[in-house]
C-alpha cells in the first residue's frame, strides 16, 4: 500500500500553512494600506493627480478581480500588493500583486482567477482612455521635450482615438492627456498579463482551457525577439521572462481531470481576443 499522503491531505495541510500567516504576521492591512499610498505617490509625481486616480483604480480593479474570485472559491490570498517605482521610471508604477496561499480546487476556479483580473482592468481602463482621448489636443507643433516619445497602438487605442478624437494626420500631434495614458498604460498592462503562459493571468487561462503544449508559447517568444528585433527592444526582456516561466511550468490545479464549463470556454477564447485587441507591437519610440 502506498504511503504516500493523498491529495486531499496534501491540500489540507497546505491550507493549514496558509492559514498560518496570519494578518499580524504580514503586517495587516497597514502595509496594503501603505504601499498603495507610495505608489499613489510616484505615479502623481510622474503624470499627475488625474492619473494617479485613473491608475490607482485600474490596478485595483484589476487585482481586485483576482482577490475576489480566490475568495468566491475558497482559495487563501493576500489583498493587493501595490508596487511603487521612481517617476524616472515612466508610468510611476511596477504594478501590483497578490499572493495565492493555497491551491486552486478546480480548473473552474484558477479560471476564474485568471481572466478576473485582466477583464476587471480593461472595464476600467477603456472608459478612462475614451474620457482621456476627449481631453487631449492635437496640434501641430513640435514636442517641448528633445526627446519625446511615441506611444504605439492597439488594436483598441487605434479605434478609440479614431472614435473619440477623428482621424488624425501624420503632419501632427496627438497630445495625451494624463488620464489617455493611464488607459494606454492599463491597455498595455492588460495584454501583457493575458500572455498565455506561466503563472500569468493568460498562463493560468491557457492551462484551465487545457492548453498543455509548449509549441504555442515557444512560437510566441519567437514572436517577441522577432518584434525586438525589428522594433522595441524591451521584448528581448520579456521573451527572457516567458523563457523561464515555459522551463517553470505551471503546477496543477487539485482536480484537473475536470473540464472548463461550457461558458467559460468561451471567455477563454474571448480573453484571447482581449489579448489581440490590446497587444501593442511597439509600445515606446522616441520621436526624431
Amino acid at each position: 500500500m502506498s504511503t504516500e499522503p493523498s491529495i486531499e491531505a496534501r491540500w489540507r495541510a497546505l491550507e493549514a500553512g496558509a492559514a498560518e500567516l496570519s494578518p499580524r504576521a504580514e503586517g495587516g492591512v497597514r502595509v496594503h494600506v501603505w504601499l498603495a499610498m507610495a505608489t499613489a505617490f510616484t505615479m502623481w509625481l510622474a503624470h499627475g493627480p488625474s492619473y494617479a486616480a485613473a491608475m490607482l483604480l485600474f490596478l485595483l480593479c484589476h487585482e481586485g478581480g483576482h482577490y475576489l474570485a480566490c475568495r468566491v472559491h475558497g482559495v487563501s490570498a493576500t489583498l493587493p500588493f501595490f508596487i511603487p517605482a521612481p517617476p524616472i521610471f515612466l508610468p510611476g508604477t511596477l504594478g501590483a500583486v497578490i499572493r495565492v496561499r493555497s491551491p486552486f480546487p478546480n480548473r473552474n476556479a484558477l479560471f476564474d482567477m485568471g481572466a478576473a483580473g485582466p477583464w476587471g482592468g480593461f472595464l476600467i481602463a477603456l472608459p478612462v482612455l475614451a474620457i482621456g482621448l476627449r481631453l487631449s489636443t492635437v496640434t501641430a507643433e513640435p514636442p517641448l521635450m528633445d526627446h519625446a516619445f511615441h506611444l504605439g497602438d492597439s488594436l483598441i487605442t487605434a479605434l478609440m482615438t479614431r472614435l473619440v478624437v477623428g482621424d488624425v494626420p501624420e503632419s501632427v500631434n496627438l497630445v495625451y492627456h494624463p488620464l489617455a495614458f493611464a488607459g494606454w498604460f492599463g491597455m498595455l498592462v492588460t495584454s501583457l498579463n493575458l500572455l498565455p503562459v506561466g503563472q500569468l493571468d493568460g498562463g493560468h487561462v491557457a492551462y484551465a482551457a487545457g492548453m498543455r503544449s509548449r509549441i504555442f508559447p515557444m512560437l510566441l517568444v519567437a514572436i517577441l525577439v522577432w518584434l525586438a528585433w525589428r522594433g522595441w527592444v524591451g521584448w528581448a526582456l520579456w521573451a527572457g521572462i516567458l523563457l523561464l516561466m515555459i522551463v517553470l511550468g505551471h503546477p496543477p490545479t487539485m482536480d484537473d481531470h475536470h473540464p472548463l464549463s461550457p461558458w467559460r470556454r468561451m471567455g477563454a477564447i474571448a480573453s484571447l481576443a482581449l489579448l489581440v485587441v490590446t497587444f501593442v507591437p511597439a509600445p515606446i519610440s522616441l520621436l526624431p
